[in-house]
């Protein structure tokens, strides 16, 4: 590994211009082909990404939107294959405008707090004890969030990309979370814990014991290779099946506590007011509920009379997706996908349907069932749960798992029915 911090910038950037060219074959090629600028609307006065030594044609083949207080990068959804999200593809939601550059021979994982025996934890440490590989997604928040709908640009990709691009679905490598509490004994009267990151703005989150010590991971392999610095290098933490906060990146400090903290992002900045709690804000988010997606054909695509293969994603937070059903006629009737093999926990399963469109306009969606028989809902169905009006839109709404219908016009072209 490269202790060298100048050496370690020119090497990313040199890599991130070798993707660059690779994007004119790759995922999201055409996107990138048409020289959109990787600015957005937002606060970008004074900030230069080129400057800063990000590669502009990797930033628009991942649909970037940079900020001086934010840096993210979408998934090309409807640009690949299987279940497994490339590394150089994984969505990035940071909030700050740089990247952290941390030297990974010096970085420690401190766990201390109500435990016998306060320990920090070097990469040579973590990478000697036992180690799990497993597959499993990780999910922004707001990901489809429906005051998105409608409202992006090419420069952030088709809509599948700009509005469900926030979940990607990775191999992830690292020591069980639990080995390491185990190994420096949790108190008994502990139940919980408030972790953060090496990043300049200290990302914080808090987690129930519990989960911590059912399976979670301290991770520091993506995909077969070392985590990305975009992805948390040298360390983060992986939750599985819970929203994308819990994720924290640059993972540098555990502390073992007997109550929840309120940290920032958890009470303040992803707070949420709720109608159907009687306008209070939710603070804690934890299980994703089942979703699924179709990501070819859909908005921004053009098909053809005859025979169409429909092919998409469904996940959840409470483990396997055991059915896919897809509708070509808004809802009206459904049929059974065919899952891909592997269905794995905890994890996006890819669906395949075949069809044969007869040139006449209609709405094609999917719906998706895990194992414990949670159905996804229609929007209706998910406003009526929230206590919200069925044509509102709200400015912010987080953990969003309605189906997606895209409406087929009669010329071919595909459009976000959503809202419509």
């Amino acid at each position: 590994m490269d202790t060298n911090p100048s050496g370690r910038r020119r090497f990313l950037k040199q890599a991130a211009a070798l993707a660059g060219v690779a994007a004119g074959a790759g995922a999201g090629a055409e996107w990138g082909a048409r020289g959109q600028s990787a600015g957005s609307a937002g606060k970008t006065d004074n900030f230069n990404p080129e400057a800063e030594g990000y590669d502009h044609r990797e930033l628009l083949r991942r649909g970037a939107r940079m900020t001086v207080d934010h840096i993210t990068y979408y998934t090309p959804l409807q640009d690949y294959a299987g279940i497994i999200t490339p590394a150089s593809l994984h969505f990035v939601q940071y909030h700050a405008s740089h990247f952290p550059d941390i030297d990974a021979k010096q970085h420690r994982l401190t766990i201390h707090g109500m435990v016998d025996r306060p320990m920090s934890f070097s990469m040579d440490d973590l990478k000697r004890l036992p180690s799990v590989s497993r597959i499993h997604f990780v999910e922004c928040h707001a990901n489809g969030s429906p005051m998105i709908h409608n409202a992006g640009n090419e420069n952030m990709g088709p809509p599948v990309q700009f509005i469900w691009g926030m979940a990607s679905n990775s191999e992830w490598t690292g020591v069980p979370l639990s080995v390491l509490l185990n190994i420096v004994g949790v108190q008994k009267e502990a139940s919980w814990l408030v972790y953060e990151g090496a990043d300049p703005g200290k990302f914080s989150h808090t987690m129930p014991l519990a989960k911590a010590m059912d399976d979670c991971i301290v991770a520091y392999g993506q995909n077969g290779e070392t985590v990305r610095v975009e992805q948390g290098y040298p360390i983060r933490m992986i939750v599985p099946g819970w929203e994308g906060p819990f994720n924290v990146k640059y993972l540098s400090h555990i502390k073992v506590v007997d109550e929840p903290y309120h940290t920032w992002n958890e009470s303040m900045n992803h707070s949420v007011i709720r109608n159907d709690i009687g306008g209070k804000s939710r603070w804690y988010h934890f299980e994703w509920a089942p979703k699924s997606v179709i990501t070819r054909p859909s908005a921004g695509m053009n098909i053809r009379p005859g025979y169409v293969e429909i092919t998409g994603l469904a996940w959840s937070g409470g483990g396997k997706i055991t059915k896919v059903d897809v509708s070509t006629d808004g809802g009206q009737s459904w049929k059974e996908a065919k899952l891909q093999a592997p269905v794995l926990t905890k994890a996006q399963a890819r669906f395949n349907f075949d069809w044969v469109w007869d040139g006449q306009e209609c709405v094609i969606q999917s719906r998706c069932v895990d194992e414990n028989g949670v159905v996804q809902p229609s929007r209706a169905e998910l406003y009526k749960d929230w206590g919200i009006a069925e044509t509102d839109k709200p400015a912010r709404a987080i953990h969003f798992n309605a189906m997606q219908p895209w409406r087929v016009a009669s010329d071919g072209s595909l459009h976000d029915a959503m809202f419509a």
